[in-house]
């Protein structure tokens, strides 16, 4: 059974609580995690990279010098890419990057990302987590004391706390997500997986992992 460190919301240690098998212990897949951090990656490009041919540049027309009798190489227009300021050769031109994964691929992934990380005993749950007034200093204080300060953690949420996303915004490396919007790059990238109890139980809800950001 994958289990998770528990803490009050103060950060203080409770023990530990049994994480559901249905999505902490499943077979981990490194090539359909590795599918879809690529198509995540690749569906942040804008694609919007261009550069000018020789045909869009200013410049041509007349010839540079005639064809022979100069000494120089031949050259018919001083739009051609070996010319400074010529056009570029088989530049970038704007494209589209995206990738899709199916359903069911994107789900794997998800299921696989969160079951390597507790096998790595880097899932912490607690029991509810939030502050009072929106200061990064108490939040700094609560981790602190979970001993979960200075990595990159990824706090997940069953549903917004305003103070909460305030107070986490100036801790580098930090970002709190809904469950129901956390992709396999997320969980990846975090050092830390930071749970609240009721997103831990979102989790039992088989909508929550269905539409999973690729």
């Amino acid at each position: 059974m994958a289990k998770a460190k528990l803490f009050a919301a103060d950060g203080s240690a409770k023990g530990e609580m049994d994480l559901p098998s249905s999505h902490f212990e499943q077979e981990i897949s490194e090539a359909i995690m590795h599918q879809a951090v690529e198509a995540f990656l690749a569906n942040q490009r804008q694609g919007t990279a261009k550069t000018k041919g020789r045909s869009e540049v200013s410049g041509g027309g007349k010839k540079p010098w005639k064809q022979k009798g100069t000494g120089r190489a031949r050259s018919g227009s001083n739009t051609s890419p070996i010319w400074v300021r010529g056009g570029k050769a088989h530049g970038p031109q704007p494209r589209s990057y995206h990738k899709d994964l199916n359903r069911k691929v994107r789900r794997k992934a998800f299921l696989s990302a969160l079951s390597l990380k507790a096998s790595e005993n880097s899932v912490f749950v607690f029991e509810a987590l939030g502050v009072e007034t929106p200061k990064t200093k108490l939040l700094s204080e609560i981790l602190k004391k979970a001993a979960l300060s200075g990595g990159k953690n990824l706090i997940l949420v069953n549903e917004p706390d305003g103070n909460l996303i305030l107070a986490a915004r100036n801790i580098p490396d930090m970002s709190v997500v809904r469950v129901q919007d956390v992709n396999t790059y997320a969980l990846l990238n975090a050092a830390n997986v930071i749970f609240t109890d009721a997103a831990i139980k979102a989790l039992g809800d088989a909508r929550a992992v269905t539409e999973v950001k690729a």
